[in-house]
């Protein structure tokens, strides 16, 4: 990062920086348009939004240290040692600068080029958006020996900014508290949540050390828990990290750090022996999990000096047919991080870079690195190119099987698989389908289910770990190949072989059902495996859920009451007294269709969890490391998740 310390104005960081663009009487009635919902996602974005801040001032080169704490009651505190908010008077608005940054919507130093020439945050949402949903919010500055502190309730200032006492320090201080009238869900925020987001950042942003603590769950010792999270080589280590649990291809990390065109770009790389095409693409710190023009980049500049490699080496002579640009990227992880100005954003959660001239930065970045590479390290240039022969005649034998998919899936309602139940309504967007573990549990879904708009596909046993599988036995599998021609959806475009058409879908709530027990679970996952590696728009665009059968039925008499979990069943039992007696349910096939209509699939009572990806990065690893061939990083994570007995994805 020192390199580019030179370019931002370290003197005139004032007041006068302070742009105020528009009001923020909106947010409060549509703070969906602002932070995405307003359920747990939401809820952590709110401090995502304030940290934003703080790193600005860390890739504007005067920030080093962050801290993020939980607070007891849930609130959150976030301090940096940055220069501090303004708190000087705003001229054109008539109040300090901080009063400016804390209540105006789109407000703050980013909009000036003198102050930060690159930022990332909500596109200048920022912090007000924060205290415009925040029941209450405090914000002390250490400036010029100064300290000055304002308060706010749901966004407004309860008075004017205060000088309240000297010091040697310097930065900013934001205490806030959600208000519980806008986020109803939840006001609990997750550790883990936001420990993924604090990693992440100090990957992009290496030097940086950012602390998180929680203060609710207290050591032995009296101190709290938490984690420091520190990088010195960025994208490298982010890279090690991402793919610990897989096993390498080649040993050292292939990497590129500098300015194309006066883009700065990150790019690093690495492969592994899996199957699997992990790309991570970043703007000013913001996931781009659409990709855009600087993944385009990517692809291109990788696949041109790849093949302009290959070509030379002589090793692509005996080979019947093209290579084609999917070959080069299997089992390759690959994280490309690129910091824009003025970023333009598309598609529909705004996070496609749109910026054209991202594109020829990032290839040429991508070609100069990779043409290095190669030429130093020939013994790995050959395995990387053996990888890709094989990816190709691999992808060849997937094509056919995958025609074969296609074939079935386009058939009429006769080319359906022979196992499924399917409902009489025709629009998609009413109907369900639920992929039942068994045919036993199959019977009874198929008995207990409204054949109007409920459809039951039962799945045989554990299906295939497309983890550890090549494409084409994917695609080979009965059972996936009867989830894709009960869905309707085929895969592969011209323009992407891995794109899923999503035109013909014939449910759009697709419900994994399965028993209430470790073997379910594990089936479960496997399944969710399968639609994150293959199905993933299903999943980004809100199509897959998972029921949630009860695990007992406690009972007295005529009287009964299912129970979801070992709490639930206790206070049951102390509510029905003695003489009570209690059924635990093993798995779907001891429920007769009645009771599992009345508690899993009736619309009216049944809880659905909807599958969502908070963090498209952690969700990669997590399956990788618990699907994958690497036992000990496995061991770990069930080690230290097992209490929880799910997996949030």
């Amino acid at each position: 990062m020192s390199e580019k310390k030179e370019e931002f104005n370290k003197e005139n960081y004032s007041a006068d920086s302070i742009q105020a663009l528009e009001g923020m009487e909106h947010v409060r009635m549509r703070p969906s348009m602002y932070i995405g919902d307003v359920g747990t996602r939401g809820l952590h974005h709110l401090v995502y939004e304030v940290v934003d801040n703080s790193i600005d001032e860390a890739m504007a080169g005067h920030c080093n240290n962050i801290t993020v704490t939980i607070n007891e009651d849930n609130s959150i505190s976030t301090e940096d040692d940055g220069r501090g908010i303004p708190v000087d008077l705003h001229k054109k608005e008539g109040v300090s600068a901080l009063e400016v940054v804390m209540t105006k919507i789109g407000a703050g130093g980013k909009f000036d080029k003198d102050s930060y020439k690159v930022s990332g945050g909500l596109h200048g949402v920022g912090v007000s958006c924060v205290n415009a949903l925040s029941d209450h919010l405090r914000a002390t500055v250490y400036r010029n020996g100064e300290v000055w502190e304002q308060e706010y309730k749901h966004g407004k200032a309860l008075y004017p900014v205060k000088c309240i006492g000297e010091t040697d320090k310097r930065g900013t201080v934001i205490t806030f508290r959600p208000d519980h009238t806008i986020f109803t869900q939840t006001l609990e925020y997750s550790y883990d949540t936001l420990a993924s987001r604090m990693r992440e950042l100090s990957y992009l942003n290496k030097g940086i050390t950012i602390h998180l603590i929680d203060k609710r769950a207290v050591k032995d010792d009296g101190s709290f828990e938490g984690e420091t999270f520190h990088s010195e080589e960025g994208l490298k280590e982010f890279i090690r990290f991402l793919d610990g649990s897989r096993e390498p291809l080649i040993k050292e990390v292939i990497s590129f750090e500098g300015e194309k065109n006066g883009v700065p770009v990150e790019v690093a790389m690495m492969y592994n022996t899996s199957y699997a095409e992990n790309l991570h693409s970043y703007v000013n710190n913001i996931n781009t999990h659409e990709g855009g023009t600087h993944l385009s980049g990517f692809r291109r500049g990788l696949t041109h000096t790849l093949k302009k490699y290959a070509d030379e080496s002589g090793m692509l002579d005996k080979l019947k047919f093209d290579i084609a640009g999917d070959d080069f990227r299997e089992g390759l992880t690959a994280i490309i991080s690129v910091k824009v100005q003025e970023p333009q954003f598309e598609g529909q959660t705004k996070t496609k870079l749109g910026n054209r001239e991202v594109s020829a930065s990032v290839s040429q970045a991508v070609s100069e690195m990779l043409s290095n590479y190669l030429e130093e390290h020939p013994d790995d240039a050959k395995i990387i190119v053996q990888k890709v022969i094989l990816a190709a005649q691999a992808r060849h034998a997937a094509q056919k099987a995958r025609e074969m998919v296609q074939r079935k899936t386009v058939m009429s309602i006769g080319g359906l698989p022979g196992k499924l139940s399917d409902c009489s309504e025709q629009d998609p967007t009413k109907c369900e389908v639920f992929l039942v573990e068994g045919d036993s549990a199959g019977g009874t879904a198929k008995q207990g289910r409204d054949r109007a708009f409920q459809a039951i596909l039962p799945l045989r046993g554990k299906i295939l770990n497309v983890e550890k599988a090549m494409t084409h036995k994917v695609f080979e599998n009965e059972e996936i190949k009867n989830i894709f021609t009960a869905l309707g959806v085929t895969i592969g475009t011209e323009e992407d072989s891995k794109a899923l058409n999503l035109s013909k879908l014939r449910y759009h709530k697709v419900v994994i059902m399965c028993d209430a027990d470790i073997d379910g679970a594990h089936i479960e996952t496997l399944i969710l495996t399968f639609f994150f590696r293959y199905m993933k728009e299903l999943i980004e665009n809100g199509h897959i859920y998972i029921a949630t059968p009860p695990l007992f039925l406690v009972k007295k008499g005529a009287k009964k009451q299912y129970a979801w979990s070992d709490d639930e069943r206790k206070v049951l039992m102390q509510e029905f007294g003695d003489g009570t007696k209690i059924q635990r349910y093993k798995g779907l096939g001891e429920m007769n269709a009645i009771q599992l209509w009345d508690t899993t699939m009736n619309p009216d009572f049944r809880t659905l969890r909807q599958v969502q990806i908070d963090n498209g990065v952690e969700a990669d690893r997590v399956f990788s490391m618990l699907m994958g061939d690497e036992v000990p990083p496995r061991r770990e994570f069930i080690e230290k998740n097992a209490i929880y007995a799910k997996i949030d994805v």
